[in-house]
């Protein structure tokens, strides 16, 4: 292969860690909040005052766009060395996104939850806790790794 066509590509390890961080986060959100408004409907509905706390669990996969911000950063320091880094972005980006994910799927069940008995706020953030130590872990382990390069 031509190694200007290689040059060309050499960022796309950048743009796949954050691009699939921030698809993560945009599919989690998006369950979520679908979950909160029929939450929201079904309060309205029963004449019963809408959790304003159900936006918490709306918002919870967003953090994970940040995470794959965090690393993208670090990756460009090294891409502007010369590295390329598409098997780190893909796989770390994808670790992130999928976390995301299933925290809004969490978040989802948890608006559903909390809209029909409004309780178990803090057992509810525990869970999207959990599931966010995994985009937590792999940002941390990526770094970890990418501080191995260029020394």
């Amino acid at each position: 292969m031509d190694p200007s066509v290689v040059t060309q590509f050499q960022d796309i390890g950048l743009s796949l860690e954050l691009a699939l961080a921030a698809f993560g986060s945009a599919a989690g959100a998006g369950t979520a909040g679908m979950a909160a408004i029929g939450a929201w409907k079904k309060n309205y509905i029963q004449n019963k005052p809408a959790a304003f706390m159900l936006v918490a669990f709306v918002g919870a996969p967003l953090t994970q766009t940040i995470y794959g911000m965090i690393v993208m950063n670090r990756m460009f320091e090294l891409t502007a060395q010369g590295y390329y880094l598409w098997g780190i972005g893909a796989f770390c980006g994808a670790a992130i996104g999928l976390s995301a994910y299933f925290q809004g799927k969490c978040a989802a069940c948890a608006c559903d939850a909390m809209g029909e008995t409004g309780k178990g706020f803090g057992n509810y953030m525990i869970v999207l806790g959990m599931t966010e130590t995994v985009a937590l872990l792999v940002m941390a382990f990526t770094l970890g790794v990418l501080g191995r390069f260029g020394t």
